[in-house]
């Protein structure tokens, strides 16, 4: 049995880890400000925090064995990071050098780190392997990219094992629906209460989706594959958001159109990730088609 410390283990991505975790039997920890999770979220069997990632965290690695830590707690969305960048970077790059200072000091085994495919800013080329050019066009793209250096220089100098994960698109249940990386979840929910959704741009910008349990698996993954790696994980698809949106209205058998707006900055046109390394080096691939997660997704929403 491992003690492993989810940071964000309240959210949307990080909850879906824990309930894995505890399955197999593991000793999980949650830190969670609840900014964005949800009480809710929580498995009942996971030590909870309402902490910052950015706060005094001596008494929990202290009193705890920490072994392995997964690192989701974040500001996640772009327009977000564009009306306040300095909220942004103290969270995302400030809060994750706070996690790896704790990290050295106690001898955690192995930190896996959530980044983004945002890192990659506009696509130079499709699809995107790990070797494109880092050139995000957010703040948000910034200051996930940051710490991936920060990690690897605690690897250097204190010999702190890593993963690096960064994600397309992920959605699911337990997803807001808010911001664009919630695209899914802000189509349903819009198309569930017969309410017409906005579509920013022509709709013909592509995204690569990617279902939030296959995403759970990967970092599972992680803690025992991959090490000193960064690592795409993807369906390895794109798929434009009319698309996406002809695919929600289909499964729901609900008509409606969609409203066009502007597009927003910072949004980039096309989108998909490379995942054959993550195949490669944690024998992980998506279990899940863009259907499938989709009906999965759309039945959490119609009971909730």
């Amino acid at each position: 049995m491992k003690t492993i410390l989810i940071t964000g283990g309240a959210g949307f991505i990080g909850s879906h880890i824990v309930d894995k975790l505890i399955t197999r039997g593991d000793q999980v920890i949650i830190i969670d400000n609840l900014s964005t999770g949800k009480k809710e979220n929580i498995n009942s069997k996971a030590k909870f925090y309402q902490i910052d990632i950015r706060d005094n965290l001596t008494e929990i690695f202290t009193k705890h064995k920490i072994d392995y830590i997964i690192h989701h707690a974040a500001q996640s969305n772009i327009q977000s990071s564009i009306k306040n960048p300095s909220l942004d970077s103290e969270i995302n790059i400030v809060g994750t050098v706070n996690l790896l200072e704790y990290a050295s000091s106690y001898d955690i085994v192995k930190f896996i780190y959530a980044s983004s495919a945002a890192v990659y800013g506009r696509p130079q080329y499709l699809g995107i392997n790990e070797e494109h050019p880092i050139t995000p066009i957010s703040y948000y793209g910034v200051a996930k990219h940051t710490p991936e250096h920060y990690i690897k220089i605690f690897n250097q100098l204190y010999e702190l094992n890593y993963t690096i994960l960064r994600y397309a698109n992920v959605y699911g249940e337990r997803q807001e629906a808010k911001g664009e990386g919630g695209v899914v979840a802000v189509f349903i929910d819009k198309i569930l209460r017969e309410d017409k959704p906005i579509i920013y741009g022509d709709g013909k910008q592509t995204r690569d989706f990617v279902y939030v349990k296959d995403v759970a698996r990967a970092n599972l993954a992680a803690l025992e594959k991959g090490d000193e790696e960064t690592i795409n994980i993807s369906c390895d698809q794109q798929t434009s958001i009319n698309q996406l949106f002809k695919m929600i209205k289909q499964i729901t058998n609900i008509n409606l159109e969609p409203i066009y707006q502007a597009a927003r900055p910072g949004d980039i046109k096309h989108n998909y990730l490379l995942n054959n390394k993550a195949q490669r080096l944690l024998d992980w691939s998506p279990k899940y088609n863009l259907e499938r997660g989709l009906k999965e997704t759309l039945a959490y929403y119609q009971k909730s």
